[in-house]
């Protein structure tokens, strides 16, 4: 029989090489991801940037440290404390003391992630002077980079200033450096400090005080966002987890359907040889022969591939900000070992599960059912795909009845569809005849005879039809799948926030520091507007008594809210919130109205509270609401305005701008506050799910036309009958492409049928949650996949059918298999 596989081998190169670039294509994406993966599991050490300079950095107490029976939980706090005054004072006592503020800056002309910073702290990067010299006014100011140069007018949002010089861009930041005083004015909050004393002494000083002393590599922890690394780590692990897990899915499904499609092309060859007295042992034992060469060299060509795609991905996913700059590919071996058996393994499976029905066919039986396929949906086939359909049913079932906001991540919204996909193609046998007979039903009552060929060769080739609609199938449920649920989540955000304001005017303040008390009052003193102010902080609970849960909380009057925003209350009423309640959601362990409430604020202050009304779940994004008294340290960054009665819009809007014009605060309409707000994916989800798409469809595009390549190869004998019985060249070529559009059509629906199921199982959980919105279909995207999905299918089918009749009729129909 080895002898037989080495000549099959020799003879079938079409459905040979089609196997092995399948199989080469997955085998290198897993190897692709598995690098990536890998090499994202470790950062390099980071170093001091702005303090590199500084002796020590004292800085106020920044983390809630909350004790548990399993240790202590910990949360960074929203309202940092700063060093307490007696402390200063000692520290002052030992050496030069100076305090760091930062802010954001907006300048016109000028980067978008402009900080403020005192010019005493320039020397602690250091910076030193490029260009000009240091501020010494108020209006003065020094830049880093080129965007200002020196004797530059900057219209700023904390007012007009000259920059007198720059200093040479060190690559972390962009800054631009006020007086000591200027800075103090524009933020007078200041959390660490910079000290030229003796670290020892400077502990000694701090000692309960809550303030942390950082020396050494410690001090990269007062610069901004020093956890920066991790997070990038995290970020990355997920992203190429996911790519990892969707890149084996939809390899291991289309090699799998390709091993499986090519070995069943052979049933007449199989036939033959159990007619000549060949046993079912023998047939799979020739099958293994055959597969094992195509798995292992395919498979270490597909490490060979990966081992050149890693590097690539490192840059784009870089050069896209998915990654860090120092993000590039380790010297790893377990992602080739894990590409390549797994690479290996599928193939000998998908080919064994293939062949095994063959080898079981009696010879008389497998010569008839070569001709058109019947007894495809096998007992096995229809049990697993059963299977995993009710699985998928019941998955779905106990997360609607347990957690439905479960259902809403990202994670979850990504891996739920390859269950259902699975089990959709696995049943895909089915439903190919009668969908296939739906579909060409009205072709087929044209005039000429070539719509009802195109109906019945699509419907007796079941098999060949199944193999070609399987890739289309993954592309197109994966596409409307992962797009649909980040649309469908952001109408369900979007909807939230016009059921939600009730304001005719909401005002915004520039940067992190908010409105301060004068600009509040000329807002408040504007005729005919009814203000209510808003400060962001945080709420901190400790839920089941082991986990420190942190919520957004919004700072508000209680008598002003009423009027601009319409909360999504389940139980209690706005009215009750006082400075001794909280209004919570129904997310929180404890949320019956009347509880008290252990929780802690956002500077990390411990309070009981009462909840005076619950909101429902919704997206996740209710938070919850306190009075200002339970806000220590936040500033109002928001401000909504409705109209008292008789009052004229266009003169309230008016004097909303006059009263933040010196501020540079902006005034919305609530259409456009709405429009302003309306939730999108951001950049980084974004890119990462059309990473992780692009991967897969990419895969499954080239398996589509692989697959559609060794389809029409065994159909030449047919395409050459046609000839003979009178059909044109063009007549033929028109059949072709005709049928392949027939297949992807069918692919196309079943996969919007798992995409469709998808999210309505997300609107399921919408539903449970209160939340509004409908099911949102990437329409654009799905026309897109699907119209590129045909165009392969035809070029890949009607180029090899022009190649195959090029030959005479008579010697392409008498050729042997």
């Amino acid at each position: 029989m080895l002898s037989v596989a080495l000549r099959t081998l020799r003879t079938r190169w079409v459905t040979f090489t089609g196997s092995f670039v399948a199989l080469s294509l997955g085998v290198a994406l897993l190897a692709v991801t598995g690098l990536a993966l890998a090499s994202s599991l470790d950062a390099p050490e980071r170093r001091p940037e702005r303090f590199a300079a500084a002796p020590v950095v004292v800085r106020g107490q920044d983390t809630l440290r909350v004790p548990t029976p399993v240790g202590d939980r910990t949360h960074e706090l929203a309202v940092p404390r700063g060093v307490p005054a007696a402390t200063v004072a000692k520290l002052e006592r030992l050496g030069t003391v100076v305090p760091d503020r930062s802010f954001a800056v907006r300048a016109a002309g000028g980067p978008d992630d402009l900080v403020g910073h005192p010019w005493s702290t320039a020397a602690f990067a250091p910076y030193e002077i490029e260009a000009g010299r240091a501020p010494r006014a108020a209006g003065e100011v020094v830049t880093t980079g080129d965007w200002a140069e020196p004797g530059r007018s900057v219209r700023t949002d904390r007012g007009t200033v000259r920059v007198v010089g720059t200093v040479t861009d060190r690559g972390f930041e962009n800054a631009v450096f006020y007086t000591d005083a200027q800075a103090a004015r524009l933020s007078p909050a200041s959390v660490q400090l910079a000290v030229d004393a003796d670290p020892a002494a400077v502990r000694d000083a701090v000692r309960g005080s809550g303030a942390e002393v950082l020396t050494g590599n410690a001090r990269r922890y007062a610069d901004a966002d020093p956890d920066r690394d991790g997070e990038a780590l995290t970020a990355m692990n997920a992203l190429f987890g996911t790519a990892g897990g969707v890149t084996a899915f939809v390899s291991v499904f289309v090699v799998a359907s390709t091993f499986a499609f090519a070995v069943a092309q052979r049933r007449r060859e199989f036939g033959l040889l159990r007619t000549a007295g060949a046993t079912p042992g023998q047939i799979r034992r020739m099958v293994l022969a055959e597969a094992a060469p195509v798995g292992v060299l395919a498979s270490a060509a597909g490490c060979v591939l990966g081992a050149y795609g890693a590097p690539a991905l490192a840059d784009r996913v870089v050069d896209g900000g998915l990654a860090p700059s120092w993000f590039a590919i380790g010297d790893h071996t377990w992602p080739y070992h894990m590409a390549f058996w797994t690479g290996l393994l599928v193939a000998l499976c998908g080919a064994v599960a293939a062949s095994w029905r063959a080898g079981r066919t009696g010879p008389v039986q497998a010569l008839r059912e070569a001709s058109a396929d019947t007894g495809v949906m096998t007992r096995g086939r229809l049990l697993f795909g059963a299977g995993l359909l009710l699985a998928a049913v019941v998955t779905l079932g106990v997360a609607l009845a347990g957690d439905p906001g479960d259902l809403l991540h990202r994670k979850t919204y990504v891996s739920r569809p390859m269950l259902l996909i699975t089990a959709v193609a696995l049943l895909a046998p089915a439903v190919v005849r009668p969908l296939t007979r739906l579909l060409a039903w009205l072709p087929a009552r044209l005039p000429g005879a070539g719509g009802m060929l195109v109906r019945e060769n699509a419907a007796a080739g079941v098999r060949r039809t199944a193999a070609i609609a399987a890739p289309v199938l993954v592309t197109v449920a994966l596409a409307g799948s992962l797009l649909g649920a980040t649309a469908t989540l952001d109408e369900a955000k979007a909807a939230e926030i016009r059921e939600r304001t009730a304001a005719a005017f909401v005002v915004t303040a520039p940067g992190d520091t908010g409105f301060d008390a004068q600009t509040l009052d000329r807002l408040r003193a504007v005729p005919g507007a009814e203000v209510s102010t808003t400060a962001s902080s945080a709420v901190y609970v400790l839920e089941e008594g082991v986990a420190l849960v942190r919520s957004e909380a919004r700072a508000v009057e209680p008598e002003a809210l009423a009027a601009t925003t319409r909360l999504p209350l389940a139980a209690g009423r706005v009215a009750d919130l006082d400075d001794g309640s909280i209004v919570v959601n129904e997310e929180w362990e404890r949320h019956t109205v009347g509880d008290r409430v252990r929780v802690w604020l956002g500077d990390g202050t411990r309070r009981t509270l009462r909840i005076a009304a619950v909101m429902t779940t919704g997206t996740g994004d209710n938070g919850v609401y306190v009075t200002p008294a339970n806000a220590p340290g936040a500033a109002v960054g928001r401000v909504d305005v409705a109209l008292a009665g008789g009052a004229d819009s266009d003169a309230v809007a008016a004097g909303l701008r006059e009263a933040v014009r010196s501020l540079g605060g902006e005034v919305f309409t609530r259409e456009r506050w709405i429009a302003a707000t309306h939730p999108g994916t951001d950049r980084t989800t974004r890119l990462g799910l059309l990473l992780v798409l692009g991967i897969a469809l990419l895969y499954t595009g080239i398996s589509l036309v692989n697959t559609m390549v060794m389809a029409t190869s065994d159909q030449v004998r047919d395409l050459a009958v046609l000839r003979l019985a009178g059909a044109t060249h063009g007549q033929v070529l028109r059949l072709v492409a005709a049928e392949a559009l027939l297949v992807v059509a069918v692919g196309g629906l079943l996969g919007l049928l798992v995409a469709g199921l998808n999210l309505a199982g997300m609107r399921a959980a919408l539903g449970l949650l209160s939340a509004p919105g409908t099911i949102a279909l990437p329409w654009t995207a799905l026309g897109v996949v699907v119209a590129a999905c045909a165009l392969s299918a035809v070029v890949s089918a009607v180029v090899p059918a022009a190649l195959a009749l090029r030959r005479r009729a008579v010697e392409s129909a008498g050729a042997r298999e």
